[in-house]
């Protein structure tokens, strides 16, 4: 028997709830109003970046330049976005093709000036997150063109040299305490380059080096009639003073090749000390 007998008030149209009405309710639609409507573009925002620029010297007039604005208005995009992946890939590569060119068609120190210029770009452009890509992207990459013991070779040390620098250069580190610690790291990298080589070779080419320097340098003392007998420990101090110092003005020529390029980039670089400036004739706009 059931309880709840069924009224004809529920299938009343005046029971139903009162739903909004669409205008076109009521007529037929054709198919040309449809494909009208779903071609109509919907509206969207453009971010601009020398929009985005302007609009934060206005502001800021004294707090901040055109680089910091350049950097903000990175940084306000999602670390996800299709510039992001299009640069770190794009720098990437460029990273790779010069150690490969340089690799196969020496150059001088002309390309090698520029191992860890892409990846500190990345840095000050995008991050930390997407400067690591880069590197392991252009490790990734000479692994496959040239093999995995060249890839080593370029990661280290010029691929954590550019994520190094862009941090430090983030920073507003001086040139004396980037070049420094610069050096330092170039320095680490080449004896992991001798360790290596040394490895897959089964000989330690360290010792074999400093074994023929002292050699040699012990012919000319003789030949002209110096009394010197140089130490297999003084020529490894010796050696090991010249890497560093050598490192050095490496260092410092890759902070004036990143200081004319990075300014025209709108990523400057911490300003170098006032001498500097004096001998390259530099002035500051």
């Amino acid at each position: 028997m059931n309880e709840f007998p069924h009224s004809p008030e529920q299938d009343s149209p005046s029971s139903a709830p009162n739903l909004p009405m669409s205008p076109s309710e009521g007529k037929d639609v054709t198919w040309e109003e449809v494909e009208k409507e779903l071609t109509t573009p919907t509206p969207s925002v453009v971010v601009n970046e020398v929009e985005f620029s302007e609009n934060l010297s206005a502001q800021f007039p004294q707090g901040f330049s055109s680089g910091d604005a350049s950097r903000t208005f990175h940084e306000s995009l999602p670390s996800s976005s299709p510039l992001m992946l299009v640069e770190t890939a794009f720098l990437a590569s460029a990273a790779s093709l010069i150690w490969l060119v340089n690799f196969y068609f020496p150059m001088g120190p002309i390309l090698r000036l520029f191992f860890s210029v892409p990846i500190a770009l990345i840095y000050l452009r995008w991050g930390n997150r997407a400067a690591w890509m880069g590197t392991l992207v252009s490790g990734l990459l000479l692994s496959v063109l040239m093999g995995p013991p060249r890839s080593l070779l370029y990661v280290m040390p010029f691929g954590l040299m550019g994520v190094l620098l862009g941090l430090l250069w983030r920073r507003k580190a001086s040139w004396s305490v980037s070049i420094s610690i610069g050096a330092l790291l170039g320095a680490i990298g080449f004896f992991f380059r001798i360790w290596l080589v040394s490895l897959l070779l089964g000989d330690d080419l360290w010792q074999y080096t400093t074994i023929q320097i002292t050699d040699l340098i012990t012919w000319v003392c003789i030949r002209l009639n110096l009394a010197f007998q140089p130490s297999l420990p003084l020529i490894q101090a010796l050696m090991l003073v010249m890497i560093f110092v050598n490192n050095l003005i490496y260092l410092f020529v890759v902070h004036l090749v990143c200081w004319f390029l990075f300014d025209r980039l709108r990523n400057p670089i911490p300003r170098p000390p006032k001498w500097v400036q004096v001998m390259m004739e530099y002035e500051e706009e």
